[in-house]
């Protein structure tokens, strides 16, 4: 490392196309893993703040969350889904992307919402999504997934959680270690935001991530960056059916800016 550039932020971020608008010109000083991991990194002390699977704060005490600023959705959201042969009605068994937290538990309450109650499994290699009958995926996988044969209806969860609540759908958030003093990493992240809401033009054309019109359809028609009221009317509404489906207790975290 030079003696110009900036030193690593104690900080991490999911390897996904849709935290670039929140990490642009942080690339460097980031860990990126998988959101179950981050989770755990964040947990165990080794980050500060984390771009993490919204469940994290809802069902785990410890950790703030950094107003304004979510990975979301207002329908549908493109890059989480449920792949299904046949009905959802005659779904048995659902195979689990190992990197999912939020989406998993979204699934089990929108299915839950139906009286659908099937088995989970964990699915073992991405490359095998498409031998399954039902899977879950997220992220890139799931952006792959959508373009290559598999034969599989496609149940956005964006969309299925719309139709039910008419609310927005919040998956990821920065999460803040309570107990930290994270102004200055505060403020890292919310000039990365600036700088994705300025360079977005330029990502869309550029990013090495699948090709422009996917970046472009997905970046600019499907994915939100605002944590307002209506989103945290929907983790509000998050919160309440986790609960109300055995897969609590959550609550909702503290904001700070």
């Amino acid at each position: 490392m030079s003696s110009a550039e900036p030193p690593p932020l104690r900080a991490g971020s999911v390897p996904y196309l849709n935290a670039v608008p929140l990490t642009l010109g942080l690339e460097r000083r980031l860990v990126f893993l998988p959101p179950a991991r981050l989770a755990a990194e964040l947990r165990a002390g080794r980050l500060d703040a984390a771009l993490v699977s919204v469940t994290e704060v809802l069902l785990h005490d410890g950790c703030d969350v950094l107003d304004g600023l979510a990975v979301g959705s207002d329908g549908p959201v493109l890059s989480v889904f449920l792949a299904h042969r046949g009905p959802l009605e005659a779904v048995r068994e659902v195979r689990l992307d190992p990197a999912s937290l939020t989406s998993v538990n979204l699934l089990k309450v929108l299915l839950a919402e139906r009286g659908l109650r099937p088995a989970f499994r964990p699915l073992g290699a991405y490359a095998a999504a498409a031998e399954h009958d039902a899977v879950l995926l997220i992220g890139n996988p799931a952006l792959a997934f959508r373009r290559q044969a598999h034969g599989h209806a496609l149940w956005d969860l964006g969309a299925a959680w719309r139709e039910l609540t008419g609310l927005p759908f919040v998956y990821a958030v920065w999460a803040l270690r309570r107990g930290t003093d994270t102004a200055a990493l505060r403020d890292e992240l919310r000039a990365a935001r600036r700088r994705g809401a300025a360079g977005l033009e330029q990502v869309l054309r550029e990013w090495p991530d699948f090709d422009e019109p996917t970046r472009r359809a997905y970046l600019t028609r499907h994915i939100r960056y605002e944590l307002g009221a209506a989103e945290k009317a929907g983790l509000a509404r998050f919160a309440e059916l986790l609960n109300r489906h055995g897969l609590g207790p959550a609550r909702l975290p503290r904001f700070v800016v």
